[in-house]
């Protein structure tokens, strides 16, 4: 059992009928809620289970006793820490008026990055491809790069300049979000002892939940600070996850003084910015970089042969997507395309396959709209695959889809598609969404085929055409590798960014 299975059992208030668990975890070490969730068990009568992450390591056992006072000295240490934090950030905007006319922009090539998301175990995504990307970008334009980071980040070689910093579980694990906002401190501390000698000329933070280090180090120490803002965590709790946070109105003031404290705020869409503007944040502090991709990795001569023959899809055509399967990605939607272009055209059932790579929380219905309308040998469902190995199942296919939908509210979608700059990069037929910066980077019937977003019957036709006419798949796709090429490598993402910071800090004064 998984610990979001026995969530759902604590909330729906279920009785366990097992009497001993293994439980999955993403790390031993950390466990939110451990305390809480063990103690359910002990009441609905399991005799013994063990904690087991990814790498077959088991978390220590506890004792009751244990767990009661686990849940005593986060409940005594709760008010403590939230009212720190209430503080810290209440400096924070006091200061930020003052801070700008002394902040000074180190003439050094020396980078701390922050990756500080309680996200672990990450595989594979447009979060692992952004951050490996970045990092990359400016390790090849020679800057020295410091790493702070909560988890090993695929891809990103872990030199003397990758410092893993697993957050502290130990303290307030049983509270929702509070290890977030604990994570800054502790993040802070660690930078604070090595500061002398990585003497960085700038902090770079990927915005995560609860977390505002890269606030603090500037405020502490006079330097400038880069926010890579990829959306709101407020907003994406309420509309994908279609839930309040627990501590939202803390969360928030830590998110609103990220923002306002930052001196330059990278974002992947105008529609980020646009957003961002309606808050109050200045535009000429926005800088609207879209995602990227290593085009060294993403090639056309990658070859993707073993895929076909691990998969039995020698010989087919091959409709492909990758992705995480989140609400956002519209994994349901091509299931439903490739339904139907088998059932309206049933010549293509021995010819043509689907492969769809990665997996998430749309899976479960991407799987049953498969199961019910199309032959399991019609289509794959390859789950999670490595970042590394990304490339060679892209390989695999004749056409690279992006069907993402709409945001929820009504709002404009803010994303920048990572998948979009890898299909581009692999030089194949591209059908996608006409939607916000996917129909900007991509044009119609040039370098993709735009479909109206959420339509299946249109994304259905679209499939059909390249289906049919491969040479002009293959026209669609060298002239997407070609726009990739010239605008779209992490080395330019990261290069807009370091001359965008460099114009910023010349500036007599740094409107906040």
């Amino acid at each position: 059992m998984n610990r979001a299975d026995l969530l759902s059992h604590l909330v729906a208030r279920k009785k366990l009928n097992e009497k001993s668990l293994v439980l999955d975890c993403d790390e031993s070490s950390i466990i939110p809620y451990r305390d809480v969730l063990e103690l359910y068990m002990r009441v609905s009568g399991v005799n013994s289970w063990k904690w087991q992450d990814r790498f077959g390591r088991k978390a220590p056992s506890v004792s009751l006793l244990g767990n009661l006072q686990h849940l005593y000295r986060d409940a005594f240490r709760w008010p403590l820490e939230y009212g720190k934090h209430r503080r810290q950030i209440r400096e924070l905007n006091n200061s930020r008026a003052r801070l700008p006319r002394n902040i000074r922009f180190a003439r050094n090539d020396n980078v701390l990055f922050l990756r500080t998301d309680h996200w672990f175990g990450l595989k594979s995504g447009g979060s692992v491809g952004h951050v490996r990307g970045v990092i990359q970008g400016l390790r090849s334009l020679n800057r020295r790069t410091m790493v702070i980071s909560s988890d090993r980040l695929p891809g990103v070689s872990e030199t003397h300049d990758f410092h893993l910093l697993p957050p502290d579980y130990e303290r307030l694990r049983n509270l929702p979000n509070m290890p977030e906002l604990a994570y800054t401190d502790q993040v802070v501390r660690f930078a604070a002892r090595r500061w002398q000698d990585w003497n960085p000329g700038f902090v770079y933070q990927r915005h995560s939940l609860g977390n505002y280090a890269g606030a603090l180090l500037r405020s502490r120490y006079g330097i400038p600070f880069v926010c890579e803002f990829n959306g709101s965590f407020i907003w994406i709790s309420r509309n994908w996850d279609t839930r309040r946070l627990f501590h939202e109105e803390l969360l928030g003031r830590a998110e609103a003084v990220v923002v306002r404290s930052a001196d330059l705020i990278v974002v992947v869409s105008a529609e980020m910015k646009n957003q961002l503007s309606s808050y109050g944040i200045p535009e000429n502090k926005i800088l609207v970089n879209p995602n990227g991709v290593d085009p060294d990795r993403y090639s056309p001569d990658i070859d993707g042969l073993a895929v076909r023959k691990q998969f039995v899809l020698s010989g087919k055509v091959v409709i492909g997507f990758i992705g995480t399967f989140g609400p956002w990605h519209g994994a349901e939607i091509l299931a439903d395309a490739f339904c139907r272009l088998l059932q309206s055209f049933p010549e293509y059932k021995n010819s043509v396959r689907l492969l769809m790579i990665g997996d998430g929380p749309t899976m479960p219905k991407v799987r049953a709209i498969l199961a019910n309308r199309a032959a399991d040998m019609e289509w794959v469902l390859t789950g999670s695959v490595p970042q590394d190995d990304g490339p060679r199942y892209l390989a695999a296919a004749d056409i690279l889809v992006a069907p993402h939908v709409p945001n929820p509210d009504g709002s404009e979608f803010f994303g920048s598609p990572t998948k979009l700059f890898e299909y581009m990069a692999m030089g194949r037929g591209i059908v996608a969404s006409n939607l916000n910066q996917i129909g900007e980077v991509l044009r119609n019937r040039t370098t993709a085929l735009l479909v109206k977003p959420g339509d299946s019957q249109e994304l259905m036709h679209a499939l059909k055409a390249l289906i049919d006419d491969p040479g002009y798949a293959r026209s669609l796709g060298i002239a997407a590798r070609k726009e990739v090429l010239a605008n779209y490598t992490w080395d330019d993402n990261v290069r807009r960014t370091l001359a965008a910071l460099d114009s910023r800090m010349k500036l007599p004064c740094v409107e906040s």
